[in-house]
Formats: structure tokens, C-alpha cells, sequence
């Protein structure tokens, strides 16, 4: 039998990248510390050793949390207040959260401690790298996290199994104990010193990893909303003339400007665009919907690409409080607020919201006999005895409305904590949560113009579409069938999903017109 070699992901003094990131939450990479970051690590250890020594009061480490900050702890209870804060701490209740989010939020806290600010030992990094080699993912709870102090609550329970306590999450979804998570590995708990429950659970790590991941998922959807918008346009008999290149060098935003090369790509060598392109009685101007994609979609783009330099920069970023100096001080900071994180997911949930309206503006025209220009109504053959699509355009409605709710910002609604210690909050978790509901829901919005569009390329015949249009109805056909008789829509609508999601619809069509932006 053949051995198969799992990718590595090495923690450098630098940190991760996104592909990291993703390799890690996402398949099956094996987390190692670079060396370098272990010196760091060691480093920062022994100025914390030796204010230990000193006695001098240091938040955190000889004080206690929060609203206590000024409570004097003494030495022997030191390492009794960082196993108690985070026992205190992993108070989220809730559905658990995606194995995949966990995972992120982990390599995400080993790489801010493997920057050597952060005063722990080298061994409690490697803790973390040996619990997500051996596959077991704490359970954490959906709520708890304002983004305040970082994400608090997620990172104590992350932490609490360090500690052999608390729960793991079960390939089968169910809930274990910890403790005995750890034997079954061949780990055992760890013990806590001054400084390093602190250091385990003050940062953004989860909602960066969460807005990481968003990214990555929303540059593929943008993408796919070009391929749904131009197959809706050539089922519509749209033109393809808003789409010239010269149009949008005029207004230069860049997304725009990519959208529309994207759109204008796929019209081409369609026998069903030759077929109207010099009718005189064919419509000056398309509706808003068809000729402004590239504007929405493009800004869009444009938004994600704002949202990824924030990402970027907080992965370059040290997250916690109090950070260790080169130079010896241990100084408090903000730097563990989630603002620029929580403002980046809720604008990024507003564009991915507006991709998600627009194509469903465009299903419903596809749908309606009076604006489809001779499509069929509801894109039944049989329209009467038989509804067609007109239902899945209303779960696209609901869909879109509910979009709209969850584009309102999270980062808006702060609410004080701590005794008024920690007065503005970012709820950045909050945001970064809806924001993966949002483009959830974009997947299940664009998998609808999918079957829209393939069924009006179907009723175009015997005209034959473009050569992207073809293989999105090759796709499609197996689950979605001919027109005729109606059939359960759900299936086909879930299979829709899953095309939009994967990768095998956007190679097949690069594979024919070029590679998308």
C-alpha cells in the first residue's frame, strides 16, 4: 500500500499565510515550529521569570483579570489564577462550532505565541501544534465572543483541553470529554504558568480565521456569480456590448473592470448571442439587473480585496495583552480589539449580500414570460398544469431577505462588559459569524441562477449556446433533466449547490474560454 505524505505547515518567526491557514482547517497538513520560533518563544519566557522574581506588579501576571487588574495575587497562587481564568472563561453556550473555524482559530494563537511576545513557554506552543496533529478540535461554543479582549470565551475552551478538561468535538459531531480525548492520543494535560492562560486566550484568532477563510470562499463565489450572471444574460438574448473592455477603462475601478472581461469572456462563440446581435427590434438597453453585474460584482471585488489587506495585516500582527518587549518592558495594549476584523466582515457581508440580490433579480426575469423575451413562463414547457421554477425563485426571495438582515453590521452594536473595564467592544465574532451565513447563503442564491440559466439555455434549442454555456448545462443536465414535467426541485437545487461550491464547473469552463479573473 502506498504511504501518502501529508503537506506540512512550518511556523515561521514571520507567522502563516492564508494557505497555511486553509491547508490546516481545511485538509489534513501537519502543523511543525520552525526552531527560530522556539529561541523567540524562550526568550520572552525568561523576562517574564524574571519579573516573577522581581515581584513588581504586571497585569496579568502578578494581578489579576479585567476589572480585578488591580487585585495583587502572590506567587504561590499564580499558576491557580491561570487555570481558574480559563475555566472561568470557556462560559460559551451554543451549537459547536465547524471543525474547520476551530482549527483556524488554533494555528492562528500558535502563531501569535510562536512570535515571542507573548512571555510562554516554548512547550505550551507545541501543545497546541500536538492537539491539531492528532485531529482532536475542541468544542466551542457559537456564542461568547464580543471581540473584545480578542475572542475570550472560543479561546478558553480551545484552551480548557490543554488542560485535559472541558470537550472535544467527535468526527460524528457528538460531544466527548477531553480528558479522554487526550489519553486515546497519547497526550497528556498541561500545566499552566504565570502569564500563559492569559497568553491562550487573548486574541482575534478566531475571528481572523474565520474572516480568512471567508475569503478565500467569497474570491470563488464572486467569480461563479460572473459565470450564473452570463448564463442568465444569454438565456435573456442580452447583449454583450455593456461588457466591452473600452467601457469600463473609462470608470476604472479594478473589480469592475475584471467582472466585466469575465462576463464578455463567456458570451463569446455563442450561436444564441449571433442570433439577435443585429435585430433591430431587440432592446437598446438591457435592464439593470443584466448590464450593471460587472458594477456590483465588481465592487465587490473591490471590497474583498480591501477586507484581504486587512486580513493580511493582521497576520503579520502580535494579539495580546500584556506583550513582552525585546528590551525587557511588558507593557498593556489594545491591540487584542477586533474592530478592524469586525468592520471588515460586516462590509464584506453587505457586498456579498448585494452579489446574492442582484442574481436573484435576474432569476425572476428569467422566470417571467413578459421580460424574458420568449422564455417560456417560469420556464416550464407546460406552464399551468406544471409551475417550473417559480418556487425556487421564491426561496431565492426569502433567501435574499434574509441576506439583508444579516448585512446589517454587528460592529455597530457594542454592549460594556467587565465592570465597565472593557466599555466598547467590538463584536467582530458576531460579525465574522454572519458573514459565513452570508455567503452560505450566496452559494444557495447563484446555485438558483444556475438551474435558471441552464434551463433557459435548454429552451433556447435548437440554438446551442456558448462554449461556457454548454458546459454548465453538461453539468447541470444530469441532475436537472431536460425541460418537461416538473420534477422534486430540491435535489437539484442541493447538487447546484455543490457545483457552485466546487471547482469542477469553473475548471471545465476555463478549460474553454481562458482563465476567470
Amino acid at each position: 500500500m502506498a504511504t501518502v505524505t501529508r503537506p506540512v505547515v512550518t511556523v515561521q518567526p514571520t507567522g502563516v499565510s492564508p494557505a497555511d491557514v486553509a491547508a490546516v482547517a481545511r485538509g489534513t497538513a501537519t502543523v511543525v515550529l520552525d526552531p527560530s520560533t522556539l529561541d523567540a518563544m524562550a526568550a520572552s519566557r525568561a523576562i517574564v521569570d524574571r519579573i516573577e522574581q522581581t515581584g513588581r506588579p504586571v497585569y496579568g501576571v502578578s494581578t489579576g483579570f479585567g476589572a480585578l487588574a488591580n487585585t495583587f495575587v502572590a506567587p504561590q497562587r499564580r499558576a491557580e489564577l491561570q487555570h481558574a481564568l480559563i475555566r472561568s472563561h470557556a462560559a460559551g453556550v451554543g451549537a459547536p462550532m465547524p471543525r474547520e473555524v476551530v482549527r483556524a482559530m488554533m494555528l492562528l494563537r500558535i502563531r501569535s505565541l510562536a512570535l515571542g511576545h507573548s512571555g510562554v513557554r516554548p512547550e505550551l506552543a507545541q501543545s497546541l501544534v500536538d492537539l491539531l496533529n492528532a485531529d482532536i478540535t475542541p468544542w466551542v461554543p457559537e456564542h461568547g465572543s464580543l471581540g473584545a479582549s480578542g475572542d475570550l470565551a472560543p479561546l478558553a475552551h480551545c484552551a480548557l483541553v490543554l488542560l485535559g478538561e472541558g470537550w472535544v468535538l467527535a468526527p460524528d459531531g457528538t460531544r466527548q470529554d477531553a480528558a479522554a480525548a487526550l489519553r486515546t492520543a497519547g497526550l497528556r494535560p498541561v500545566t499552566l504558568a504565570a502569564k500563559e492562560g492569559l497568553a491562550l486566550v487573548n486574541g482575534t484568532d478566531g475571528m481572523l480565521g474565520m474572516l480568512l477563510l471567508a475569503i478565500a470562499d467569497a474570491g470563488h463565489l464572486f467569480t461563479m456569480a460572473d459565470v450564473t450572471a452570463a448564463l442568465a444574460i444569454e438565456a435573456m438574448l442580452g447583449s454583450e456590448r455593456p461588457f466591452l473592455p473600452e467601457l469600463h477603462a473609462i470608470r476604472p475601478h479594478p473589480g469592475q473592470a475584471l467582472s466585466a472581461a469575465n462576463i464578455h469572456r463567456l458570451l463569446q462563440g455563442s450561436p444564441i448571442m449571433d442570433s439577435h446581435r443585429d435585430d433591430l427590434a431587440h432592446a437598446v438597453q438591457d435592464a439593470y439587473s443584466m448590464r450593471c453585474a460587472p458594477q456590483v460584482a465588481g465592487a465587490a471585488r473591490d471590497t474583498l480585496s480591501f477586507v484581504d489587506q486587512v486580513a493580511g495585516r493582521e497576520l503579520l500582527s502580535v494579539v495580546d495583552n500584556p506583550v513582552v518587549l525585546p528590551d525587557g518592558r511588558v507593557e498593556s495594549t489594545g491591540n487584542f480589539h477586533g474592530a478592524p476584523l469586525g468592520f471588515a466582515a460586516d462590509f464584506l457581508a453587505i457586498a456579498a449580500a448585494e452579489v446574492g440580490a442582484i442574481a436573484e433579480r435576474r432569476v425572476d426575469r428569467l422566470l417571467d414570460v413578459a421580460r424574458s423575451r420568449e422564455l417560456p413562463a417560469f420556464l416550464s414547457p407546460d406552464a399551468g398544469v406544471n409551475s417550473g421554477l417559480m418556487i425556487a425563485q421564491y426561496t431565492a426571495a426569502g433567501i435574499v431577505a434574509a441576506n439583508r438582515r444579516l448585512a446589517a453590521p454587528a460592529s455597530v452594536d457594542s454592549l460594556p462588559t467587565s465592570g465597565m473595564q472593557e466599555d466598547h467592544v467590538s463584536m467582530g465574532w458576531a460579525a465574522a459569524v454572519k458573514l459565513r451565513t452570508v455567503l452560505d447563503n450566496l452559494t444557495s442564491l447563484l446555485a438558483v441562477e444556475l438551474i435558471a440559466g441552464v434551463r433557459g439555455l435548454q429552451l433556447r434549442a435548437p440554438l446551442v449556446p456558448s462554449p461556457a454555456g454548454r458546459a454548465a448545462v453538461a453539468a447541470v443536465t444530469p441532475f436537472l433533466g431536460e425541460p418537461g414535467p416538473d420534477v422534486f426541485l430540491a435535489p437539484a437545487m442541493e447538487a447546484a449547490r455543490t457545483v457552485i461550491a466546487g471547482p469542477e464547473l469553473r475548471a471545465a469552463i476555463e478549460a474553454e474560454v481562458g482563465r476567470l479573473g
